[in-house]
């Protein structure tokens, strides 16, 4: 069995198949030779998932089972680095995550899609509007997200100290494993379960630390200020009143930067507030989707 097929067949099996008419797994090549690791599930309006840092696209099953017994098509990929897909020493610059995004959405075909995307994926979303137009999107949504821009600059107060970047990168370096797990209770909250925390951190623990590091440079570095001015569609921001203060200040300065744009705070959730709170992202995400 050759490489894709046997990971194709372990994610198949790891995975709950959603109630939908049909259900694909497979790869996308990427423009510079990367293989993404793509599911394709169910039919109807198409939604498109993008995960946060060190995460899966594992992370939204939930998701995406509710989504495609209600008669949407889901499709959600792991980030390059991440998960089942390749793991390069390089591209993960946004233009370069951008390009992996453009490559999944034209390989589908899909039209007219909901994008979602949790923490530094708001990030691929702006990019891939300034880089791409936003071919193929109709509405997107922020879940908790790094941009507009992470960085403490003259020009951007509101920012985080480049020195707590550097703290944090210096610890993922020095163990990724016990930097992965000291992060959970903020994307879980602290009275996680066990079998939760857990299905995280199997996840995280895929992710290569090279791609990590890089990762975590990338979005706290890349001003996406100029990005989100591209964004001319239906657009949702949501974020937990739980989350770090910093994140908070994105969202909402997220929010004010898209015209038209609606922001939504979870009183009391976490950075992960799609499975703390997933009953009510669920019914949200639904309604804005047919709205």
């Amino acid at each position: 069995m050759n490489r894709r097929a046997l990971i194709a067949s372990l994610a198949a099996s790891s995975l709950t198949t959603a109630s939908a008419s049909h259900a694909a797994d497979g790869f996308v090549d990427t423009p510079d030779g990367q293989e993404i690791a793509v599911r394709d599930t169910g039919t109807g309006t198409p939604v498109v998932f993008l995960h946060g840092w060190s995460l899966a696209g594992a992370i939204w099953q939930p998701q995406v089972d509710f989504l495609a017994a209600r008669g949407h098509r889901v499709v959600v990929y792991d980030r390059r680095g991440h998960g089942r897909s390749t793991k390069p020493q390089s591209g993960y610059d946004f233009d370069t995550l951008a390009d992996d995004l453009a490559a999944v959405l034209a390989r589908t075909g899909v039209t007219n899609a909901t994008l979602v995307g949790h923490s530094m994926a708001g990030g691929e979303i702006a990019r891939y509007f300034a880089r791409h137009g936003g071919k193929h999107i109709a509405r997107t949504v922020f879940v908790a997200p790094t941009t507009p821009y992470a960085l403490k600059t003259a020009d951007n107060p509101e920012g985080t100290d480049r020195r707590v970047f550097d703290q944090l990168a210096a610890a993922l370096a020095a163990d990724s494993k016990a930097y992965l797990a000291a992060g959970a209770p903020g994307l879980l909250g602290k009275d996680a379960a066990p079998e939760t925390v857990k299905w995280a951190l199997d996840m995280a623990y895929q992710a290569d630390p090279r791609a990590l590091e890089k990762c975590l440079r990338s979005f706290s570095e890349t001003d996406f200020r100029s990005d989100l001015r591209a964004l001319q569609v239906p657009t949702l921001v949501v974020y937990g009143s739980g989350d770090l203060p910093s994140m908070a200040s994105n969202a909402r300065r997220t929010g004010a930067a898209i015209a038209g744009s609606r922001v939504e705070v979870y009183e009391g959730a976490p950075h992960g507030l799609f499975i703390t709170d997933r009953e009510r992202f669920d019914d949200d995400l639904l309604r804005f989707i047919r709205s």
